[in-house]
């Protein structure tokens, strides 16, 4: 397959609905995290772009999964964050019911060949983040663990924060753990690799 390249990209659909997610037969990476765990940034990081996958002000605002292509060669899927504390019972409802429904009412599915799981590193798992963790496990899907914010802790915090995240029950030994930092680029290229090594592009 031809070389990905990355700045080639744009935003195919935001789908509110699991009926509108695309059929296209290409690999899909999807982003799943808490709400103002830096999804937007990483994707726009990962792009080159400033301002592709638009950063909310509002946490949690936005309840649709985006799906962005990749020079035709494979979706990036931005799911809508969790966590939210403050909104109200029937849009995390909607949220989990989107969410829920990337991975059971897919028809594309098996196209799914990586799940990044974003966690900030200074802040750890949160319970939300296990029950992701534990839904990855079940499904059985492939995932990695990508430490956001990687830039706000000095060395030794960091070293024992990425030490933990190691051992948690819920990570499996042998999980890529990718520290990342949007504001200085920081893992930008070991995420690139994953994503390229998973989905064989």
């Amino acid at each position: 397959m031809a070389d990905l390249h990355v700045q080639n990209a744009k935003l195919f659909i935001s789908a509110g609905d699991p009926r509108q997610f695309p059929a296209a037969p290409v690999p899909q990476i999807a982003l799943s995290g808490r709400s103002n765990v830096g999804k937007s940034s990483l994707v726009n990081t990962l792009l080159g772009r400033k301002a592709l996958a638009r950063v909310s002000s509002a946490p949690g605002k936005t309840i649709t999964v985006n799906f962005y292509d990749v020079d035709g060669q494979l979706f990036l899927v931005d799911l809508p964050g969790y966590g939210f504390a403050k909104r109200p019972p029937a849009e995390k409802a909607k949220w989990s019911a989107l969410t829920d429904g990337y991975f059971t009412k897919n028809r594309n599915i098996d196209r799914v060949c990586l799940v990044l799981q974003l966690i900030d590193l200074k802040v750890g798992p949160t319970k939300d983040d296990e029950m992701m963790l534990q839904y990855l496990g079940a499904t059985g899907l492939p995932f990695a663990v990508v430490a956001t914010k990687a830039d706000k802790l000095n060395k030794t915090n960091r070293t024992a924060a990425l030490e933990e995240l190691a051992r948690h029950p819920d990570i499996p030994d042998g999980t890529p753990i990718l520290p990342f930092s949007a504001l200085n680029g920081e893992g930008k290229e070991e995420v690139l690799k994953t994503i390229r090594r998973y989905a064989e592009v």
